[in-house]
């Protein structure tokens, strides 16, 4: 096992860097003033959350990647999903934070979900245990696009700032 699978682990973190640099200027500020559901999590919740998260995800795509066969081999399809999901996963932020826009950024996630659930299946016949580590994922994308689509709806009368 060489440096690939470094790689492949870090890849995730750079869109979440990325967005936490936009999130970050936007949660005392922005996000504070929105009306929020009952089972909003606390703030401190997400970091640690995402960390986990691209960190799993992007070993899974490493293991995909090595016993699959790459662009290659089997895993063409596989890791075709996995950086489908990861660009819309990195284009979430600016639109719900940057752009102020949670109803463009529910369409967004909803968009991005069945990319992950695909992963899931088509992570498995090559490597388990790849399908395994996207599951949290794939269950905590379905808990945010619940939480976004509670945040657009409560705030729909809010304009976009």
């Amino acid at each position: 096992m060489g440096y690939e699978w470094l790689l492949a682990t870090g890849l995730p973190h750079i869109g979440g860097i990325a967005g936490a640099l936009i999130t970050s200027k936007n949660v005392p500020t922005w996000y504070k003033g929105l009306k929020k559901p009952s089972f909003n999590p606390p703030n401190w919740v997400f970091g640690p959350t995402w960390t986990a998260l691209y960190t799993g995800m992007g070993y899974a795509s490493y293991l995909v990647w090595k016993d699959g066969g790459g662009f290659e081999g089997d895993a063409k399809l596989p890791l075709t999903l996995y950086a489908t999901q990861l660009a819309l996963n990195w284009a979430w932020t600016p639109i719900f934070f940057g752009a102020h826009r949670p109803g463009l950024a529910f369409t967004e996630i909803m968009a991005m979900l069945p990319c992950v659930g695909a992963c899931v299946v088509t992570f498995k016949p090559i490597n388990s245990t790849a399908s395994y580590l996207m599951m949290p994922y794939l269950c905590w994308t379905g808990f945010a696009a619940v939480l976004n689509y509670f945040i657009w709806k409560l705030n729909k009368d809010r304009k976009a700032e």
